[in-house]
């Protein structure tokens, strides 16, 4: 007689769970905090904020040139005139303004 033989209630519950444990520790390393999906996200948005800060750099140049001309030392004579142009509402003679 050959006998069948049945894996016993301790290897089945051994087996189930070890596989919902891994099933557990894959889900988390793809889908958590700290997973591939979080460091896709958190990459895109360094990125982005890179850009930020580069376009942020180039404002502030343009805003340190347009004070350095405008300052004691260095006067950009066409600069003042634009800016007191466009603060006091003036106009020389012999422009034409439209409106």
């Amino acid at each position: 007689m050959t006998r069948k033989s049945t894996p016993s209630l301790g290897t089945l519950l051994f087996y189930a769970a070890a596989f919902l444990l891994s099933a557990y520790f894959t889900f988390a390393a793809v889908q958590g905090d700290f997973g591939l999906f979080r460091r896709v996200e958190i990459q895109a948005e360094a990125e982005s904020l890179a850009l930020d800060l580069d376009r942020l750099n180039q404002e502030i140049a343009g805003m340190e040139n347009l004070t350095r001309r405008l300052s004691d030392d260095y006067l950009d004579l066409d600069l003042l005139d634009q800016q007191a142009r466009s603060v006091l509402g003036l106009a020389r003679a012999d422009e034409i303004i439209i409106d």
